[in-house]
């Protein structure tokens, strides 16, 4: 197989490692560049980069028929806390509350304290705690112009939660919130073993989102847990098993549409040859009634 990598970093730990498993085993992985893939296209892509150019690269390999994990769409969905918000609580999750908050600068009489953060996710965004009108104006200072989105401050444990999913298989781990303690840093992740019902809950959100790779990030509500982020495919570092479950992924994926592709060319061969002449049991007299 030919597995492609859409990625700013193709030496991430875990797109490394799965590479190499993949080489290993015999097949072909290749960088594809910005401008697309010189000669043979790939029998699947892995999507890790999330610029704007990587959606349009991975968009035009679906329009060629090349399975993109995850889809153009879905991350560029998940770029997105407004319309990831909606989606999600309109399929009943139990997703934090979300409202558009326009530009940081601009942002008026909210209820303290709460969370803020970029409306459009990416790599160093804005996730702040605000508790106050001081912190408020400090953050708009830095970022005056950076559209936002804001949510209830959940106190919870003091822990993030954190599921990754690859494949229907499950990865977790939690470390300290900066949000919780009000440092600008978090602890380190810990191994951590997942209340009932949150893999689940985990699973449940690539049904509504549509992913493959992806995170979701937890925290304990009042009542039950609460998602406060989904990532399209996450860096899942550090979890023991995630290089092997992304390389069966994609070898799955790839497998897939070389049996697409081969029943496409059968039916079109079977049709092509019965044009004019019928097909199946009317071939050799010419359709039925003569």
């Amino acid at each position: 197989m030919r597995i492609g990598l859409i990625s700013g970093n193709p030496g991430h730990p875990v797109l490394a490692a799965a590479a190499a498993l993949l080489v290993r085993r015999g097949h072909e992985v290749v960088a594809v560049p910005p401008a697309g893939p010189a000669g043979e296209l790939p029998d699947a892509c892995l999507l890790k980069a999330r610029t704007p150019q990587a959606l349009v690269l991975a968009a035009e390999l679906e329009r060629q028929g090349v399975p993109v994990v995850n889809s153009a769409a879905a991350t560029e969905l998940c770029q997105d806390r407004v319309r990831m918000a909606e989606l999600a609580r309109a399929a009943g999750l139990p997703f934090a509350e979300t409202v558009d908050g326009g530009r940081l600068g601009e942002l008026a009489d909210p209820a303290y304290p709460f969370v803020v953060k970029s409306r459009h996710s990416r790599r160093h965004d804005l996730v702040a705690r605000v508790d106050g009108p001081a912190r408020l104006r400090e953050l708009a200072e830095h970022w005056p112009e950076e559209p936002v989105v804001t949510q209830p401050f959940v106190p919870g444990t003091g822990w993030d939660q954190k599921l990754w999913v690859i494949d229907g298989q499950v990865f977790s781990a939690r470390r300290r919130s900066e949000l919780a303690t009000g440092t600008e840093t978090s602890g380190q992740a810990e191994d951590w073993e997942p209340p009932p019902g949150r893999a689940e809950l985990a699973l449940r959100v690539g049904e509504v989102f549509g992913l493959d790779v992806y995170g979701v990030d937890l925290l304990d509500g009042p009542a039950e847990p609460v998602i406060v982020d989904v990532n399209a495919f996450p860096g899942v570092r550090g979890r023991p098993g995630a290089p092997e479950a992304l390389a069966a992924l994609a070898l799955r994926v790839a497998a897939e549409r070389g049996v697409g592709h081969r029943v496409g060319r059968v039916v079109g061969r079977v049709v092509g040859q019965g044009a004019g002449q019928g097909v199946g049991p009317f071939a050799r007299s010419g359709g039925p009634g003569r």
